[in-house]
């Protein structure tokens, strides 16, 4: 069973499932979510909790299966939480998961949760998340789009009370917010909570805001790429004008650019010979947000496409070590702008691209 995140709340007041699956690539969101799981639990008798998170290959999955089949003399029914920050439990692990699951047939005592990143379609389709979701139910939690991030900053200030101008002024606030955090959700709940401590309920100016709410974008040279995939112009821009005044290395930044078009050339070549887009994106190490980017882009982009960037790229190699190169310029942050202004071009649709 599929609940969308929206509808989940209205879903715990129906009654629990004994099984919840929370999976996405956006902490904030998943850790809400499960907060909500766990307070009703708390309310309907779970009082025990058992927490387990599964890393490497070594996990010890007999802990879990054990804790699945004994409940404590103090409590009356147990939640089993299992946080898997890879998303891959492994042969063992999908054996564990699918026993498990069966320990909750008729047992009212036992509830499980289960923390995973965004899954991709074989995934989904696996032995042990059939038997999760065939008894339980899946949330997928996806990031909040860019475009809609002032809505969501509007709404989280609603929650405590306050609006931002009726007037023009108004979406002038909230744009200016969602700048101001660059997508990071944790950050912009804190800046929010902040607002609610500085000042009353009621209506926020721009200059209340502005003066509260702390330049924290993520100005992260991986987050970049999320930044160029999703044909961002102006984002990129001040992302690349942000690393640069924090005195990030060409070369790193360099790098991260130059690995999203080699893994963008590796699948398209993979997928033209007949391989599948999920295996040749797996194979080639790319996962989360940006495999979704990926499914988005690919089809925008030709392998002549990909040979120009790449040849692009190793031109603006040559510039960041000291070397002269003709028709591009010598100074490697204006190069480096240059290449990911092109990559950031090609990704974005026909219809939005400049003429």
């Amino acid at each position: 069973m599929q609940v969308p995140l929206p509808q989940l709340d209205a879903h715990l007041n129906k009654g629990l499932k004994p099984i919840y699956v929370l999976h996405g690539d956006e902490p904030l969101l998943q850790q809400e979510a499960a907060d909500q799981i766990r307070v009703v639990a708390r309310q309907q008798g779970f009082s025990e909790r058992s927490v387990f998170t599964v890393a490497g290959a070594h996990f010890d999955w007999s802990a879990v299966l054990a804790a699945g089949g004994s409940l404590s003399l103090f409590a009356e029914r147990q939640l089993i939480e299992l946080r898997i920050p890879s998303g891959k439990p492994g042969k063992e692990g999908s054996q564990a998961l699918q026993e498990l699951a069966e320990q909750t047939d008729g047992n009212d005592a036992l509830m499980v949760l289960v923390l995973l990143p965004r899954l991709d379609k074989t995934t989904l389709s696996s032995a042990w998340m059939g038997a999760l979701e065939g008894r339980g139910v899946q949330v997928r939690i996806d990031p909040i789009d860019r475009n809609a991030l002032p809505a969501w900053i509007a709404q989280r200030l609603h929650r405590q009370g306050q609006t931002v101008q009726s007037t023009d002024e108004g979406p002038r606030t909230l744009q200016f917010f969602a700048d101001r955090v660059e997508g990071n959700l944790l950050a912009a709940h804190q800046e929010i909570q902040k607002l609610g401590l500085l000042y009353p309920p009621g209506e926020l100016t721009f200059e209340q805001v502005e003066s509260s709410v702390l330049n924290v974008a993520r100005y992260d040279v991986f987050k970049l790429g999320e930044a160029v995939l999703s044909g961002h112009r102006a984002r990129v821009q001040r992302m690349l004008d942000g690393l640069q005044a924090e005195g990030e290395s060409e070369v790193l930044v360099h790098f991260a650019i130059t690995e999203d078009i080699r893994a963008l050339r590796q699948v398209k070549e993979a997928t033209g010979q007949g391989q599948p887009l999920p295996v040749a994106m797996r194979e080639n190490r790319v996962w989360g947000l940006r495999e979704r980017l990926f499914e988005r882009v690919l089809p925008r982009l030709s392998m002549v496409d990909l040979d120009n960037l790449l040849l692009a790229a190793h031109t603006v190699d040559g510039l960041v070590k000291g070397l002269r190169q003709p028709d591009w310029p010598n100074d490697p942050w204006q190069a480096l702008h240059r290449l990911a202004m092109q990559l950031c071009q090609a990704c974005q649709p026909v219809s939005h691209r400049p003429r």
